[in-house]
Formats: structure tokens, sequence, C-alpha cells
């Protein structure tokens, strides 16, 4: 599935609105946990500060394959769900 975010947004210095945790698990919960232990806030921070247009994603699940930290090196996650239950409310969901 791609990503709500669109290249016309990675572009520009979007900054979220507001924030609030996680308090149930969903993919979408699941991406931002990989993105958050990767160092970013999110996708579109992602692209914006790695200036990439897709990010590579399992395509059995849509959950994020791999990402490239700040100090260039990489996280490789699974197929499978990640992030705990104990996890979920440590994610912090950003809105734009």
């Amino acid at each position: 599935k791609n990503s709500e975010v669109s290249g016309v947004m990675a572009e520009a210095d979007i900054k979220p609105k507001s924030i609030y945790h996680a308090k149930k698990w969903s993919d979408d919960v699941e991406n931002l946990y990989r993105f958050q232990q990767a160092g970013y806030r999110d996708e579109v921070e992602y692209k914006q500060v790695k200036q990439v247009d897709t990010v590579e994603c399992w395509p059995e699940t849509g959950f994020v394959k791999k990402l490239q930290r700040r100090d260039n090196t990489f996280y490789y996650y699974n197929k499978q769900r990640e992030c705990e239950d104990k996890e979920v409310h440590k994610v912090k969901v950003y809105v734009y």
C-alpha cells in the first residue's frame, strides 16, 4: 500500500500540528515505530532528511523494510510485526 505522504509534502519543511501516543497497534503504528526506532518522527521527516521519494516496504505486509539512520547505518526490519503491545504506548503519532 502506498503511504499518504505525497512528494509535495516531503519537499516542504512540514511540521506536525499536534502529537499523541498510540493506544492500540495498527499497521500505521507499526511503521511509525520503525521510523522512530531509526531516529525519525515519521515518513514525512525521513523523506525530508534523506531526500528520497519512496521507502522500501515489504510487499506482503506493507511494513517498512529498511531505513537509513542519520549516521548512514541501515536498520533492517522483519516482514512480521515488531512493535510489541508493551511498546505501542511509546509510539508518537503526528498530526499534520
